[in-house]
């Protein structure tokens, strides 16, 4: 392929460190809060799924946090659990008191921040950043340094903050792009350049404000970047952070990058910080979305089943998410008729054909096909009767309040039509009321049984009706439809029901 071609080009790395702050920036995201039990739910988590830092928190916001932070640390995670803090001696106190074994400090160094925020010039930024380095390694901790809003920075002065405190003894710098203004060609070229002014390791930190989060991520780790910070889901300030889960399957498939994320964990993880939240996960959302590996068109349905590599990047396996075909107006008969052997459903071409009409009739009304919704359909196909000696020809409902529900039913009996109008307590029970009427000259039918559910949540879920009819002789038969409307399924239901009665005697 012609990415394997140009990755000879680029400057990778064999592996890449994944920091999460899921818990810190994620946290931030506007109307989230997590209680310090559920941040402990989600950090036992991350370290299962293999993240190599967790920034759990900034600890001089609150004793909370610092609780919180002093909790996770205690459990005896595998990975390092870090703290956030400015270049202020009170926040970095505050860390240490939360007994993190990691301290990610941080200052504005933008025109913007210096003049607006801090109000500090170029050399007091560099002594502050240098201090704060110099004590956090004074007490024998790791340092994480982040000139804040470094991609708006001048970028010679950029460089002078990151040898500084390069020279002061960091571990590790972080390029944040705090504001989500750059494009993927300027970020690789800043890392570049980067690249060749400090020796230790580069992070970079990207904020998704025009949507290029990931794509900054992964041309800094092309330029060399060694570690990434994300968050699960995208969470963060804002429009949110890079997705720990699209940077993750995008170094390991597409980079054959290595990183220590246990990627069949993703889903799951994903789950779980969302229902912690409340933030939903769009269904499309990449990796971890409910449709991410679901296919409905016909053409693409018929290439997966051939082989899933013809329209999947990745199995879905492979990131703890499973296939799915959904039924709707752009299946093709190869879909049904794969889920039908699914379900060891057995059907003639007549009993097919008829299947396939009701899942396009539905699918152009708008309606998502379940696959409950097909195994009730096709069962609803197979208990028809071959021959019909009631069909109906028409049928409406009036219904409402202060109105008595009554219902108007046309029927070919035996090749006559017949119509009559019933009442009743609702327009089920007058629809079927007009029905027995109708029928009554022929035989006398009388209704059992009646069952009814919906097969799927929703205001349009697809009713199935169940019945029972039985005549005076003591035949009897059962009768079963399965449509979005409940009276036509009942109308549908008892007339199954009265035909097998009539074609049996």
């Amino acid at each position: 392929m012609y990415i394997e071609n140009v990755k000879k080009e680029m400057n990778l790395p064999e592996k890449v460190r994944i920091f999460d702050t899921t818990l810190r920036d994620g946290e931030q995201t506007p109307g989230v809060a997590i209680t310090p039990d559920e941040k402990i739910r989600i950090a036992k988590r991350l370290d299962r799924l293999g993240v190599d830092v967790m920034e759990v928190g900034f600890p001089a916001a609150s004793q909370g946090e610092r609780k919180a932070a002093r909790e996770i640390k205690s459990l005896g995670l595998n990975a390092q659990v870090c703290g956030l803090a400015r270049v202020l001696q009170e926040d970095l106190d505050a860390a240490l008191d939360s007994d993190v074994d990691y301290i990610h400090t941080f200052v504005g160094t933008s025109p913007l921040h210096r003049e607006y925020k801090l109000h500090m010039s170029q050399e007091e930024i560099l002594s502050k950043s240098v201090e704060a380095v110099e004590y956090i390694k004074d007490h024998g901790l790791i340092a994480e340094f982040s000139a804040e809003d470094a991609t708006r920075t001048e970028f010679e002065f950029l460089k002078n903050v990151y040898s500084a405190v390069e020279d002061a003894g960091a571990d590790i710098i972080n390029v944040p792009d705090t504001v989500g203004v750059m494009v993927p060609t300027s970020m690789q070229r800043l890392i570049k350049n980067l690249k060749e002014v400090v020796k230790i390791p580069i992070s970079v930190h990207c904020h998704d404000d025009f949507g290029l989060a990931v794509a900054n991520s992964l041309v800094a780790v092309e330029a060399g970047a060694e570690q990434v910070h994300a968050t699960i889901n995208g969470l963060g300030e804002r429009a949110g952070n890079a997705s720990l889960e699209e940077v993750v399957m995008a170094l390991v498939t597409s980079y054959g990058v290595k990183t220590n994320i246990k990627t069949e964990m993703l889903v799951g993880t994903s789950e779980l910080v969302s229902r912690i939240t409340g933030v939903k996960m769009p269904p499309n959302k990449a990796i971890v979305g409910e449709n991410a590996f679901a296919h409905e068109a016909g053409i693409h349905v018929h290439g997966v089943l051939e082989k899933a590599e013809t329209y999947e990047p990745l199995k879905p396996e492979m990131v703890g998410h499973t296939r799915r075909i959904v039924m709707g107006k752009h299946t093709g008969a190869r879909a049904i008729r794969s889920k039908l052997d699914d379900y060891d459903i057995e059907m003639d071409e007549d009993q097919f054909c008829s299947l396939y009409d009701q899942v396009k009739k539905l699918g152009d009304k708008g309606k998502m096909v379940t696959d409950a919704d097909l195994q009730a359909l096709a069962e609803t196909v197979l208990g028809r009767p071959k021959e019909e000696k009631v069909k109906l020809e028409g049928f409406t409902v009036m219904t409402g309040d202060n109105v008595l529900p009554t219902a108007t039913v046309k029927l070919n009996i035996d090749g006559r039509i017949k119509t009559t109008a019933k009442t009743g307590v609702g327009p089920v029970d007058a629809a079927i009321n007009a029905i027995q009427s109708l029928v009554r000259e022929t035989a006398d039918i009388e209704l059992k049984e009646y069952n009814i559910e919906a097969i799927t949540g929703g205001t349009n879920a697809l009713a199935e009706v169940f019945v029972i009819m039985a005549d005076k002789e003591g035949n009897s038969a059962t009768g079963r439809s399965t449509v979005e409307d409940v009276v036509m399924a009942s109308v549908e239901a008892v007339l199954d029901a009265i035909n097998k009665i009539l074609i049996g005697r």
